[in-house]
Order: structure tokens, then sequence, then C-alpha cells
């Protein structure tokens, strides 16, 4: 009888190998730029961070781990539980944090730190020379609540530029009182003291040469921050979006259109008021008693729309308005050659608000007296004069 070979049976199982393939490796190195992926800790694994010897201090952890029975195991596990979409590049410290605690660093915690962090590199990454900005925010209570700009946010709008440096600088003006009737006064003493660091010799803008501005004040406010940047130094200015909660301009849209005119022929040369109908419409009759029926009043309004607060959607709207802005103030002036003031008042987001005073002229244009709607008093009330 002839000998029958004694053939093992293949399990048609196919068991995973818990060798990661160097390509994946490779991948996760690359988008991770070399560091920890645990949100907030971003070390840096190539290099011993006390020593500085080269070396690979990295480690791959698996954010499905590869067993079931390991931290966050079970339920739908990925079809390769190696691929990249399911490892996390992290330092021994954060591994074994994250590996300890699975119920509070869930799958969807993990997926959303590994996302963020890739996001990011990938950003800085894909930058050019020369695109660096330094960040200006303004923090200040609008009503009870204090508005705050998240730095993820502030990435986003300002791509394809990066900031200098991460800390910016911060505005503060949450402590003052903003009811009281020396807020305006003591807002605008602490804009000027703290630009002067921002501008002088050792700060940012020497090195960054641009500006990144993001906040929201009272409008005189703004207009007196506008007034103290030098535009000498190119400057980006962001509003906050209503419908998306962000930063970030609008990319496409209905551009929107400006419309000048004369609303009322005065009979005095010496003095003019501009309406900002903008944000809001402003009624020639609401105007304070010191703006009688002696003086032009000059409107700049939306054309073909009624004005409204979140009209500005795309950057070259506010390119548009700085444009339209400087059209009135030469045409006021051709009007009225010996005029030695403007009233000005605004209705206009924030962007817009800052222009306004930046956009003056010291030399070329006479005063601006900025007032402001204030509902609790009636009416339009004076804040503040720049420009002079």
């Amino acid at each position: 009888m002839p000998r029958i070979a004694n053939r093992t049976k293949r399990s048609p199982v196919v068991r995973p190998s818990r060798r990661i393939p160097e390509l994946a490796r490779a991948i996760l190195f690359v988008r991770a730029g070399g560091r920890c992926q645990f949100d907030g800790c971003n070390k840096y694994l190539l290099e011993h961070h006390v020593t500085l010897t080269e070396g690979n201090f990295a480690q791959f952890a698996h954010i499905v781990a590869f067993s079931e029975e390991g931290p966050r195991g079970t339920g739908n596990r990925p079809s390769n539980i190696n691929d990249v979409s399911n490892l996390m590049l992290l330092c021994p410290q954060c591994h074994k944090l994250i590996d300890d605690n699975p119920q509070k660093f869930t799958r969807q915690t993990l997926e959303g730190y590994k996302k963020r962090h890739e996001e990011r590199i990938l950003h800085v990454t894909g930058l050019g020379p020369e695109q660096k900005t330094s960040i200006l925010v303004i923090k200040c209570r609008i009503g009870n609540q204090t508005v705050t700009v998240p730095y993820d946010q502030i990435l986003q709008a300002i791509t394809p530029r990066y900031p200098y440096s991460k800390d910016g600088l911060t505005i503060d003006l949450t402590l003052l009182p903003p009811d009281s009737g020396s807020f305006v006064g003591a807002a605008c003493d602490a804009i000027r003291d703290q630009l002067q660091g921002l501008f002088s010799a050792s700060g940012e803008v020497k090195h960054s040469h641009h500006i990144s501005l993001f906040g929201l004040a009272p409008i005189p406010v703004l207009i007196f921050l506008g007034s103290q940047l030098s535009n000498k130094v190119p400057l980006d200015l962001y509003q906050r979006h209503r419908d998306t909660e962000d930063w970030s301009w609008k990319s496409s849209g209905k551009p929107v259109r400006y419309s000048f005119r004369r609303v009322r022929r005065g009979s005095v040369n010496s003095r003019v008021a501009l309406l900002l109908s903008l944000s809001g419409a402003i009624n020639v009759r609401t105007l304070p008693y010191e703006v009688g029926g002696s003086v032009s009043v000059y409107e700049l309004t939306l054309a073909g729309a009624t004005p409204n607060p979140t009209f500005l959607k795309r950057k070259r709207d506010l390119e548009e308005f700085r444009t339209q802005y400087q059209l009135a103030i030469a045409t006021i002036l051709r009007n009225h050659p010996g005029v030695r003031q403007i009233d000005l008042f605004p209705a206009v987001p924030a962007p817009i608000a800052v222009l306004c005073g930046r956009e003056l002229l010291p030399k070329a244009y006479p005063p601006f007296r900025v007032y402001d709607n204030k509902k609790h008093k009636g009416g339009f009330v004076y804040q503040l004069t720049i420009n002079n």
C-alpha cells in the first residue's frame, strides 16, 4: 500500500500580525511630524529630551487595541487593525496614560487628537517663506459675555500664514467696568500702553512685519485701536461669523455693494456728519442736538440691501469698504473745503470699525468725533475724538 503524505491542514482564518508594516510607520511619522500626537504634548520623539541624543523614542499606539481584550478593543473594529488611521505616534508616557484610562481616552477622543495634530502639521509644513504674522486679540465683555477666540480657529482663519508665536498679544479689557463713564478712556489707555510693546524694538512686529487682528469690543474703542495701528505694517482683520461661529472669511457669496450720498445739506462748512449705516440703519432725526440742521449729513450704506449685522462675510467686501470710505471722505473734503471736524456715527461690524480709525490720514484729514448709540441713554452719545 502506498504511503500517504501527512499534510497539515491550513486554517482558513488569517490571523493579523502585530508587526506594523514599514510603510504605515513611515506615513505615520511624516503625518505626525515626528512629535507625540497626544493633545497638548507635542514632544519631539527623534531626540532624547535630556541628552539631546538623536534616536527613535516614539511608540506606535493602536487607537482600537490589537486584541479585543485591550483598551478600546470592543465594538466596531477596523478591518485592518494596523492601518495608519488606527495608529497614533506617542511618547511612552502618553501611550501608557491612554491605555491605562480607556474610559477617559475613548476612540472618538483619540481620533480627534490625531486629526487635529495631523491637520496642524500639514498646515505648518505647507507654508511658504515670509508668511509669519503677529496675532493680536482684543478681549472685552459684550453685554454680560466675554467672547473668546479659540486658537484652532485662529490657525484656520489666518491660513496660509502662521503665528510668529503662540502667545502673540492679548489686550484684555474684561476687568474694566463696561457701563461706567470712564470705560472708553480706560480702554484706550490700555490699548495705547500695550501696543507700545508690540511695536517696540524687541516686539514681535519688528520680526513678523505683519499683524492679524481678532476681537470684539465697543465700536468707539475699535476705531481708536485702528488709529493706533501703523499703516506701515500690513494688517489682516477678521470677523466672527454668527452662522458658523468661527473667524474664517467666506470664499464665496454675493458681492457687497456700497452707496454714498448726501442726505441733508447744511449751511456751515466747518462741520459735517458722516453716518455709516451698515450693521443697522441710522435715522437723521436720531442725531444729537449738537448736530443741528446747519450741519450737512452724508451717509455710507449698503446698496440694494437693508443694513444688517451679518452682511460682511468676505474679505474682499471689507476691502471694498476701505475704498468707498476713502472716496466718501475725499468727497466731503471737496464739498466742504473749510471743514474742521467730522462727526462720525458708526453702525458697523468690528473689522470695519478698526478700518475707520486706521484709514484716517493725520495731516490730511480733520479730527473725527466718534459717537456711539447708547440705547439706555436715549440715542447717540459722544465718546472720543481721533486724528486730532
